[in-house]
């Protein structure tokens, strides 16, 4: 296949962007260096749609040194990094994908990606598996699995599952122990406030940051909002994580009131509409939108635009929609991920653990496929204790173990 990037002559940026976070990712090292020898993924073809910079190349180079024939397209246009796809390139990967494209040229993408013809699929948001089931139906015989990296994919394949309409086993990558304690709470707080602080340059402490979603991205950017002196305001659907909001030290009021308030409002939540015409409203004059949220659908821009009396962009992914009474609502990276939008995602130390757990989910899919239902799976408690297991030696760090007779007593 011929891929389809911004530059090939960007590569040497994007190599130097690859060696830097290989050098933070002891894990991924330990997975090349131990299956680079065996190729477990020999003769097998792999599709990726995950964010494209330089951790999500990393994976798909140990991919490809263990045996898989690897074709990366990006899981949103504004997360690519074009220096990271020709770098990728140069290394003998097909990609496709470059910062910036339209809606068609994405759907192009995925695409050429899926007429590869792959057997598994690694996805992030689900719109590669549910272009398999509505638009290219002839692969479903072939794909034998795959897994999921993120809340949003997640869901629409337990709507797929629940429906009976999906074709092939998924992992739910990003269900397990070893991705959403630690990628989504601690990696989605330090990127997303990386991508905010980055943008606006603006403090953050002493403001009103209002969090939309209480889940463990929400715990994450809250977390992290607390830490750098903000007042944090959670907004919630769901009673139970709103006590916990409540019990973590936080306010919890409905976003009708929070809009009248907030200085900064960050989306978590992976539904549409958390934001919307009678909260723009309200707001107060410079108030600040961003979200983390897969899909940006959260805030509602054509209601704010529709309100608007101009929009135009006055600083490097920042957009300024004025009101009629002259107030100003700032809207960040076009509601998209504004820690890749406008950063460079989560840390590579978090991304080390995620990405292990795509690299063993892709091998359980590899192994066990033909014992497996077409149904929405955890990954099995092992492969958790195991990618801990690594991390923690990388970490010089060592634990305790249970004796027999403790292991007795716990019925173990």
């Amino acid at each position: 296949m011929d891929s389809m990037i911004r530059d090939i002559k960007l590569a040497p940026s994007g190599h130097d962007k690859i060696a830097w976070v290989k050098n933070f990712m002891p894990v991924l090292n330990h997975i090349e260096e131990k299956y680079s020898k065996t190729k477990p993924f020999a003769g097998k073809r792999l599709a990726m749609t995950i964010h494209l910079e330089a951790k999500t190349a990393y994976l798909a180079t140990v991919l490809k040194n263990c045996g898989a024939d690897v074709t990366v397209t990006g899981s949103n246009p504004l997360s690519t990094q074009d220096d990271v796809a020709a770098a990728l390139v140069e290394d003998g990967i097909d990609v496709f994908a470059w910062h910036g494209c339209d809606e068609k040229e994405y759907d192009t993408f995925l695409e050429k990606a899926l007429d590869t013809k792959p057997d598994i699929i690694i996805d992030d948001g689900g719109d590669l598996v549910n272009m398999i089931h509505e638009k290219r139906t002839e692969l479903i015989g072939k794909v034998i699995g795959g897994s999921e990296e993120t809340t949003t994919g997640v869901l629409r394949l337990h709507s797929l599952a629940k429906a009976g309409k999906l074709k092939f086993p998924m992992i739910a990558a990003n269900d397990a122990y070893c991705k959403y304690l630690f990628d989504n709470r601690y990696g989605t707080g330090q990127s997303t406030w990386d991508g905010i602080m980055r943008t606006t340059n603006l403090v953050v402490a002493g403001k009103n940051v209002v969090i939309a979603g209480y889940g463990w991205c929400g715990k994450g950017g809250a977390m992290r909002a607390k830490g750098l002196g903000a007042n944090v305001i959670i907004t919630e659907v769901d009673p139970i994580k709103a006590i916990e909001a409540v019990f973590d030290g936080f306010r919890v009021m409905p976003m009708d009131e929070a809009a009248k308030i907030g200085d900064i409002f960050l989306t978590l939540t992976g539904d549409k509409d958390v934001i919307t015409k009678n909260h723009f409203e309200v707001m107060k004059d410079g108030a600040v939108l961003a979200n983390s949220g897969h899909f940006d659908v959260e805030i509602n821009i054509p209601e704010l635009e529709a309100l608007s009396v101009s929009r135009r962009t006055v600083r490097n992914n920042i957009e300024e929609f004025l009101q009629k009474d002259r107030r100003k609502i700032y809207l960040l990276a076009e509601g998209r991920l504004v820690n890749l939008a406008a950063g460079d995602g989560h840390p590579a130390e978090i991304m080390d653990l995620s990405f292990a757990v795509q690299f063993f989910s892709a091998m359980h899919i590899l192994e066990h496929h033909g014992e497996m239902k077409n149904e929405v799976y955890l990954m099995p408690d092992e492969i958790n204790v195991k990618i801990a297991e690594i991390k923690l030696a990388s970490m010089g760090i060592k634990i305790d173990t249970l004796t027999d007779e403790q292991r007795a007593y716990l019925g173990m």
